[in-house]
């Protein structure tokens, strides 16, 4: 029977992960992101009847999601409200000073996509909040009417990796003078106006790169995957590996340059580790994902 929540999530790469991670009774793992659980799951599975797992999620919703799927294991289990950049906070406030293996996954969850309301999809108009924690002031919509025309650009070009930033960036400048842009349908109209047609992307969305980079700025994403990257390696005992997850270029180049120049780490995936054509074809979204993994020396 399947639960109720691996209805609407897909666990990326779970069996090549797991194979990395190599989950053992008897140890401690950290997932720095649990949103709905799939990952934990298995872990707990892999590693009975005692192994552990401390599970990082600032996501609400999602961790109301994962701790009604997860129940069964709660004598086995840690659940914080907290990003995995808290890792060392979050690892203190239980006496936890190593662990046998870490994971996170990067990317969006399903749930934050399709449940609407939270402004990070434009397939259904909504206001333009993408705070993946809502207990942060700073959403999509107060960065659209704040920020100046240069920062915006900014924000495009480093996060979206968008080449139309700059007049993409005095579209928005010049529509706020007249009416605040408050909800995806706007937002997405100022940008397909702003584009010229002949520079409209034929795989994508013309607006997915701008979303993706308000998300990024709003969440401070790259900054907190740095402090994992950083942080979470003093917390791994010698041969426990450290297996990241990430969905598009930006991420992916930050886990390669950590994990190569931290002299404690041994990398053991030269390329990423794809998706199957098997798990991409049943799962779309797994498509851009990556698997980087290092090993503690």
């Amino acid at each position: 029977m399947i639960h109720p929540v691996e209805k609407i999530h897909t666990s990326v790469l779970l069996n090549e992960c797991m194979a990395y991670l190599l989950p053992t009774s008897g140890k401690t793992y950290v997932d720095g992101t649990l949103g709905l659980g799939g990952h934990t799951e298995r872990i707990l599975q892999l590693s009975a009847p005692d192994g552990k797992v401390i599970a990082f999620d600032w996501d609400e919703n999602a961790l109301a999601k994962a701790t009604e799927r997860l129940q069964g294991f709660k004598d086995r289990l840690q659940i914080q409200r907290r990003n995995f950049a808290e890792i060392s906070a979050g690892l203190d406030s239980v006496g936890i000073e190593q662990v046998d293996g870490m994971m996170i996954d990067v990317g969006l969850s399903s749930l934050q996509l399709d449940m609407g309301n939270r402004g990070f999809s434009f397939q259904q108009d909504e206001l333009l909040d993408m705070r993946m924690d809502g207990r942060r002031s700073v959403t999509a919509g107060s960065i659209l009417q704040t920020a100046s025309e240069e920062e915006l650009a900014d924000i495009f070009f480093y996060y979206g990796e968008e080449r139309q930033a700059r007049p993409i960036a005095a579209a928005i400048v010049a529509h706020r003078k007249t009416e605040k842009i408050e909800t995806t349908k706007q937002l997405v109209g100022v940008v397909a106006r702003a584009v010229p047609k002949r520079f409209h992307p034929k795989r994508i969305h013309v607006a997915t790169k701008v979303f993706q980079a308000l998300r990024i700025a709003v969440n401070t994403e790259l900054e907190n995957l740095g402090k994992i990257l950083d942080d979470g390696v003093q917390y791994l005992k010698p041969g426990a590996r450290f297996c990241v997850i990430s969905f598009h270029s930006l991420e992916d180049r930050i886990v390669k340059r950590k994990f190569r120049d931290n002299e404690f780490l041994t990398v053991l995936t030269g390329k990423p580790v794809l998706p199957t054509e098997e798990e991409v074809a049943g799962n779309p979204r797994s498509r851009s994902a990556r698997l980087r993994v290092a090993e503690k020396k």
